[in-house]
């Protein structure tokens, strides 16, 4: 039997697909851990309070390392054999001594070979018109080593187990104590598997499932040798988790209804790459990604041996993404696995950052709601981190010792949310967003002399409209702006000064009557908390482009002076405004941290009689109108 397709290109080690390897998963290195001889192996799993607990061996010499190639039904690189994904698989050898089946912790990612430099595309360009070459300052270039993506890693160090190199995280160190096995798989076009990376699409969605399919009988791998391998140890029961990319990997496969993946966890994970790059027709960068996009993403990921076979690939990824109009198409609507969500059967436990910018909490959000709706097991935790953060180890075991072990550990009946407060205190709630908190709407009241205006609950009396203007400066960051005193770059609206806690559950809307002296523009809103000194607080922020007012899927034509009713949606938070703040709106053109850069001078009128915001507030008898100050 021959190689498989990785191995006939070229079986490497470490020192070349594996430099500074990393995992975009949990952070932690593994590292050996001595513990006593046991007299005697346990004869199975062992539960307490609802938890497995660690009776099996801890030392690195008594677990099995596997290294293998997975086959998986499709050819993304066109080489006319399907690609195949490289896998290790760590088991104890303890439990197949006693004839032991095990459930699988199974991370997919395409970060353990590490990353290539890139070029972010550059952002400093008039909208809708193509990027010229020479025009405006260029793209960023990241240093792999330096990227937060290997900020969070915890990938290969080099180790060998059993004679196989190891892409090691914490994984290992939690769960195979309690019984559990441990995979990783690397992404089509990274490390040693072989195809293309396309930054969410299908192939990706079919290699990672592989796996799965291969762990249940119904997919062939091979080892280095070309011999055939089989998970003859295995119960089959998969349970995906891993962060960010790691951690979308898991919600593209749970799309696909493939049987046997029993629980996921994504971390930080996207649920739809649209979203993740535009937002509502507006070309939107990932924080601290300023003018990436998946051509952007793949040529980083892109860490197989062979450099040449996927450059059509990528190519295609550059034209197909479209970041000249920013609509939606067939290309996004591929990577977003909300069109899967009734296929999913795997119970969802959803960790996410409440000021995650990055990944921002949308992703979580939207694909929360719609696991909910189709009746899935589901449960969300939020933290008040950023990018990154799993649950609790005890919540993770809770939920794998259910719906991998199968011991009924009354997971279900548990609160639906866990949201880590301001003081860092873990609250359960009965489900989120708050079923209590109610959609408050906020009218939007004129400041006089450019001084901010009022944020009130006061129902306004239609007549003439009043309008007010925001000239766009792109070199003016968001928070500059909400803390600027007076500026003609933006408008400010405040309400009174709380008389009690108020809490936003959910995600606020804006609907806005707005005409531009241009036929194109950006436009930004922000919630803001100011605190008693009058210091801004960006709680979320949303954005949108007037020409796909009608439709992500078409761009629309504006006639500069002609007004637009414009509506859209900030991203989801859970946050408490403390007594003596004041909630606030601030309405913007450009967002120079997020989307396209336009040289300034376009003009947003703004007709504030038409004009509101809508929040999910608790305790909205606390927002006294400003005139009560």
């Amino acid at each position: 039997m021959s190689l498989p397709n990785v191995a006939r290109n070229a079986v490497r080690g470490p020192g070349s697909a594996r430099r500074g390897a990393v995992a975009l998963g949990l952070a932690v290195m593994l590292t050996g851990v001595a513990v006593p001889a046991a007299a005697d192996p346990p004869a199975g799993p062992v539960f307490k309070d609802g938890l497995a607990q660690p009776v099996f061996s801890a030392n690195r010499d008594d677990w099995i390392r596997e290294e293998i190639w997975v086959e998986a039904p499709v050819d993304s690189d066109g080489d006319g054999r399907d690609d195949r994904v490289h896998a290790e698989v760590t088991r104890l050898r303890e439990t197949e001594t006693a004839g032991l089946r095990s459930p699988v912790v199974y991370e997919a990612s395409p970060y353990y070979a590490g990353g290539n430099p890139i070029t972010n595309h550059d952002v400093d360009h008039e909208l809708h018109e193509p990027r010229r070459p020479g025009k405006g300052r260029g793209g960023d270039v990241l240093d792999p080593a330096a990227d937060e993506r290997l900020r969070l890693a915890g990938g290969d160090s080099g180790a060998r187990l059993n004679g196989v190199p190891v892409i090691s995280t914490r994984y290992e160190a939690d769960w195979l104590p309690r019984g559990f096995a441990v995979v990783h798989a690397e992404s089509l076009g990274s490390g040693k598997s072989d195809g293309c990376p396309t930054s969410g699409g299908r192939n990706e969605t079919i290699g990672a499932k592989a796996v799965v399919d291969w762990l249940n009988g119904r997919a062939k791998a091979f080892d280095a040798t070309g011999a055939e391998v089989k998970a003859t140890w295995t119960t089959g029961k998969v349970g995906m988790i891993g962060t960010s990319y790691n951690g979308t990997l898991p919600n593209a496969v749970a799309s696909t209804g493939v049987r046997g993946l029993e629980a996921i966890v994504p971390i930080s994970a996207i649920s739809s790459w649209y979203d993740y790059y535009r937002a509502n027709g507006a070309v939107v960068a990932p924080g601290g990604y300023q003018g990436e996009d998946t051509d952007v993403l793949a040529e980083y990921v892109y860490t197989r041996a062979d450099r040449r076979i996927c450059r059509p690939v990528i190519d295609a990824l550059a034209a197909a993404q479209d970041r000249v109009t920013g609509d939606y198409n067939a290309f996004w609507n591929e990577r977003n696995y909300l069109n899967g969500a009734r296929h999913v059967r795997a119970a969802v436990l959803v960790a996410h950052g409440l000021n995650d910018w990055n990944v921002k909490t949308g992703q979580a959000a939207r694909w929360y709601e719609a696991l909910k709706a189709r009746g899935v097991p589901h449960k969300i935790y939020l933290h008040q981190g950023g990018h990154g953060g799993p649950p609790p180890l005890d919540v993770l075991n809770r939920w794998f010792t259910r719906y991998l072990w199968g011991h009924p550990n009354g997971v279900e009946q548990d609160p639906r949310a866990l949201v880590q407060r301001e003081d860092r205190t873990l609250v359960p709630y009965a489900e989120w967003p708050e079923p209590a908190a109610a959609d408050t709407a906020l009218r939007l009241v004129p400041g006089i002399g450019g001084a901010a205006g009022d944020l009130t609950r006061d129902r306004i009396r239609p007549g003439r409209p009043v309008t007010e203007t925001i000239v766009d400066d792109a070199a003016q960051t968001a928070q500059a702006l909400a803390d600027a005193a007076a500026s003609p770059n933006r408008l400010v609206y405040r309400s009174g000064t709380l008389t009690g806690p108020v809490r936003l559950s959910g995600a606020p809307r804006v609907s806005l009557r707005l005409s531009f002296s241009r036929p194109s523009a950006n436009v930004t809103a922000l919630l803001v908390d100011y605190d008693q000194n009058g210091k801004a607080k960006i709680v979320t922020r949303g954005w949108t482009d007037p020409q796909n007012r009608g439709s992500l899927w078409r761009t629309e034509p504006i006639r500069p002076g002609t007004p637009y009713r414009l509506d859209f949606g900030m991203q989801p938070h859970d946050y408490v405004f403390a007594p003596g703040h004041r909630l606030g709106v601030v309405l913007l053109s450009s967002d120079r941290d997020y989307t396209i850069r336009p040289a300034p001078g376009r003009v947003l009128t703004l007709d504030t009689t038409r004009s509101g915001v809508t929040l999910p507030l608790v305790g909205a008898a606390d927002v006294p109108p400003p005139a009560s100050d």
